[in-house]
């Protein structure tokens, strides 16, 4: 058996020490769910808000990574980014995916940490503590929810369960309402409950069939990517271009579905063009 290279066991090294940080950081978050009255909430645009607890959540996730791994980079919503160049990987972190959710008492948010590394994305972990659910996947070693595996429903038609759809106000209606339509019509049921990374993490766990939205930014999306990757899912390159920094189009589901998911965005040529 060979010896494992100096980069599988960093890899090694982040994935338990990430494994531990996000379970620390939920139970913070969850700490301020339960004490909502006393936060301060920041209105910052249209649908977009933020609470002491998402800077309070952010911050300690920054700061344990900066002291365990201080070459590599970060990228978080609320601190915004470091250096990136000649680090080891960069971490992306959402510290309350679902704030919306989170201050309307709604248990529909999550934690997510991602860690990405010469342009893959290598691992990612989303906790839902209101719910008592963790999701970590890892590329090449399967996903689990709660340390039990899960993989992707093998879904084939649209109407073979119900499908997630993402919208926020960064894409207008114009562009959404086509792919509405479209999948609707083809007999699709929809969901959505204000956190793209349980989304996602539901196609991951075969309780969704699939996930379409017009953009994500990465921190909304790489944690639970990661984890639908690991469980069989497939995706369109999100990192592709400039994904990483501005965003890009999601689409997730079983292989067998995802031409069909793809086909939703044909008519949208800005979309389109994203994820072709």
């Amino acid at each position: 058996m060979n010896e494992p290279t100096a980069d599988e066991r960093g890899l090694e090294r982040r994935f338990v020490f990430a494994s531990t940080l996000i379970e620390e950081a939920a139970a913070l978050a969850l700490d301020r769910f339960r004490n909502l009255d006393s936060l301060t909430i920041t209105d910052k645009g249209r649908q977009d808000m933020a609470t002491e607890a998402d800077l309070e959540t952010e911050t300690l996730i920054r700061g344990r990574l900066a002291v365990a791994f201080p070459e590599d980079a970060f990228l978080g919503e609320e601190t915004g980014r470091s250096d990136v160049a000649g680090s080891q990987g960069i971490w992306v972190v959402d510290p309350i995916d679902g704030t919306q959710p989170f201050i309307c008492g709604m248990t529909s948010w999550c934690v997510s940490i991602a860690f990405v590394t010469g342009g893959a994305l290598e691992m990612g972990f989303v906790s839902s503590p209101a719910r008592n659910e963790l999701f970590i996947g890892r590329r090449g070693r399967g996903a689990t929810l709660n340390g039990r595996p899960i993989f992707v429903r093998p879904a084939t038609r649209i109407d073979d369960g119900i499908l997630y759809m993402g919208y926020s106000p960064r894409i207008g209606a114009d562009d959404v309402i086509p792919i509405f339509d479209r999948v609707l019509r083809q007999g699709a049921v929809y969901y959505r409950e204000g956190s793209g990374a349980l989304g996602l993490c539901y196609v991951a766990a075969g309780r969704l069939i699939g996930y379409v939205e017009p953009h994500l930014n990465s921190w909304d999306a790489l944690g639970a990517l990661a984890v639908v990757q690991a469980a069989g899912g497939t995706t369109n390159d999100f990192l592709a271009g400039d994904g990483l920094w501005t965003g890009a189009p999601m689409i997730a589901g079983s292989a067998s579905l995802y031409p069909t998911l793809l086909a939703a965005f044909e008519g949208s040529d800005r979309i389109a063009s994203s994820v072709d």
